[in-house]
């Protein structure tokens, strides 16, 4: 395992035992619904689905499809947030 793979692992290790990374994807959710990112997913899950047809489209199709509009969607500020407060869980724990 190279460098980073063994940190970005132990960073992982650490935000599941101290139970940051549960805070943070909570945090995610809440962000994401009160922006109406969730919303917005679902009409455009609708309209793929009216396009082509409910019998022509896969549950695999239709997310390969939506992923990267759902990432692209998510507002600017949501991600610095959830940047700014590992940053801050990575001081806490410079011992990393």
């Amino acid at each position: 395992m190279d460098t980073d793979a063994q940190m970005t692992a132990m960073i992982v290790q650490k935000l599941i035992e101290t139970g940051e990374g549960a805070r943070l994807q909570e945090l995610l959710r809440a962000k994401l619904f009160e922006c109406g990112w969730k919303d917005q997913l679902k009409a455009h899950c609708q309209d793929l689905i009216k396009e082509k047809g409910v019998r022509h489209v896969t549950a695999a199709e239709l997310a390969a499809e939506v992923t990267p509009r759902a990432r692209a969607l998510v507002p600017d500020s949501v991600k610095e947030e959830l940047l700014q407060r590992i940053s801050t869980f990575l001081d806490r724990h410079a011992s990393l």
